[in-house]
């Protein structure tokens, strides 16, 4: 193929697979309500410095990450499509850049096409790219960051002046989206494989115009939101970082060895691929591409896994480098007609998918999963057929249908969100239901939840930041310390006063978890005489207007 069709293939690849299934099921919870509603908080109340969360102060993250979602929603509407485009966009940018990279790193087209294409079709990439967060977005501002580093110091003149400029304002977006872990990881790997190249001056002479730069860049926003809310910093330094890294009671505390079985799970349907990638670019570890590509892996990985707070979306950065390697390992074996490893790799995920189908048809004959959803479960089984037969003929003949498992990739990471059971569907995706009764919900003078997942889903669907939260703090904790103008939550010893004061000003809408013990009781605690509406563990509320 032209380096176009390969441009086209990729791009035709990106619409069907990443773009067109956006709209298709409703927002995850906890992180697509939150990242929906914050961002559109900024569209509607105009605070483009600090994030606030349903009215609240939420200091967790900066705030260039929301402003790519908010105006994506101003854009394109305030929607599912919306809400993850950017996330999308994010991720097909980075294959576009795995793929240009790969060109400089060996000169090779079919390796930078294979690479893209492998990247694309990794399960957890595909994945992320429909789900709103901020992962996405960090990733590409990372690999754009580490990718100009490898262009500016295999260019001369103008374009590595260009190149080391580019790196600034890289750095200086991934650190507004996520943080300072944007600027570290760059240095972590530029610095050891600058000292093997014996070029430090040449770092220590460009360097600090990539430092300028980020600095330039990032300085407005650091010092408005600095100067609009001092306790921005403090709070987003230590608790954010810190005490993540290093606390005894960090979030999300998990083993040093978290992410190694992540990134084997992270390049399904190529993992069994690993073991060949691995040997060859060792077997290369001297070469200039290799070693980069090996530090850009292994250095970031060791950090991230020495990190207490660890969560799975933070190895995304890894597996551009870990892309790259298989890229070239899987080119040279096709030039090579070496099929050993690609045979393999299909017969893996035809016995996986043969496995998976066995166990759904076992739990639903045992316990049945799905109840009376006949339309779920037949879409659960086409796609693990599907799965079976493409990787299946990929086993059979390695050399033509090489290829094969990136499309079942897409094709179940499209369709499996609307195969689950409705017990999933109806638990993990509130807005749908909220959505069946908004002008009810909309007409309410106040609103109550007792989930905040629930709660941010009502605030975006109802574009209203007002929601009180019902013995229910979490993430919120800090932002409900500042002092509040109207009452932001109430416990179970003040909910039956708030209800009855509020009754009096007009309708109140109350969207409900009643799953277990502690929600049946809060359930208890409201007035019996309310509209009801159920979906699975989920409740809608609707209690008129009391006179005064």
């Amino acid at each position: 193929m032209s380096r176009h069709q390969q441009i086209g293939l990729l791009i035709a690849a990106f619409v069907l697979a990443y773009l067109l299934p956006l709209g298709f099921h409703g927002l995850w919870i906890p992180d697509e309500t939150r990242y929906a509603q914050i961002s559109q908080e900024m569209l509607h109340g105009g605070d483009w410095a600090a994030p606030h969360f349903m009215g609240l102060r939420y200091f967790e993250k900066p705030a260039a990450g929301y402003w790519l979602i908010a105006m994506a929603q101003a854009v394109f509407g305030q929607n599912l499509f919306g809400v993850r485009f950017i996330s999308a966009l994010s991720t097909g940018l980075t294959a576009m850049l795995v793929y240009l990279l790969a060109g400089r790193l060996w000169n090779e087209p079919r390796k930078g096409f294979i690479s893209a294409l492998l990247f694309m079709s990794f399960m957890f990439v595909a994945g992320q790219a429909g789900y709103a967060n901020l992962d996405p977005q960090f990733t590409f501002w990372v690999s754009l960051s580490l990718g100009a580093f490898w262009l500016a110091i295999h260019s001369v003149g103008k374009p590595r002046l260009l190149y080391w400029l580019l790196l600034g304002v890289a750095c200086a977006m991934g650190f507004m989206t996520k943080g300072f872990l944007a600027l570290a990881l760059p240095v972590i790997v530029a610095l050891p494989y600058m000292a093997w190249q014996r070029r430090l001056r040449e770092l220590l002479t460009f360097g600090p115009i990539a430092i300028i730069v980020a600095t330039v860049v990032c300085l407005p926003w650091v010092l408005t939101v600095h100067l609009r809310e001092p306790d921005f910093w403090r709070f987003f330094f230590w608790h954010e970082h810190i005490r993540r890294f290093a606390g005894a009671n960090a979030q999300h505390d998990e083993a040093w060895w978290f992410y190694l079985p992540l990134i084997v799970a992270g390049c399904i349907p190529w993992a069994p691929l690993l073991p060949m990638t691995l040997r060859q670019a060792w077997q290369q570890r001297r070469t200039p591409a290799s070693t980069f590509l090996l530090m850009w892996l292994v250095i970031p990985l060791a950090l991230l896994s020495l990190s207490k707070g660890k969560l799975p979306t933070y190895i995304l950065p890894c597996l551009i480098p870990l892309a790259l390697l298989m890229g070239s390992a899987l080119a040279d074996r096709l030039q090579a007609r070496q099929i050993k490893a690609l045979r393999l790799n299909g017969m893996f995920n035809t016995a996986f998918g043969i496995l998976a189908l066995a166990a759904l048809l076992f739990m639903q004959l045992q316990k049945s999963v799905y109840e009376q959803e006949p339309q779920h479960l037949t879409l659960a089984i086409s796609v693990l057929l599907a799965w079976v037969l493409v990787n299946a003929l990929q086993s059979l003949r390695p050399l033509r249908w090489w290829w094969l498992p990136a499309p079942g990739a897409w094709l179940s990471i499209a369709l499996i969100p609307m195969a689950l059971p409705n017990s999933v569907i109806f638990s993990k995706t509130p807005d749908q239901f909220i959505a069946c009764h908004q002008d009810e919900l909309a007409a309410s003078q106040h609103l109550l939840s007792n989930d905040l997942g629930v709660a941010a889903a009502l605030s975006w669907r109802l574009k209203r930041n007002d929601v009180v939260f019902y013995d229910t703090r979490n993430e919120l904790e800090y932002g409900l310390g500042y002092p509040q103008p109207t009452v932001r939550e109430v416990d179970w010893n003040q909910v039956r006063g708030w209800m009855a004061d509020a009754r009096r000003q007009g309708p109140v809408g109350v969207v409900m978890r009643g799953g277990g013990k502690d929600e049946q009781y809060e359930l208890s605690l409201l007035p019996k005489d309310g509209k009801q509406y159920q979906q699975g563990n989920l409740l809608i509320l609707i209690f008129g207007r009391t006179q005064p």
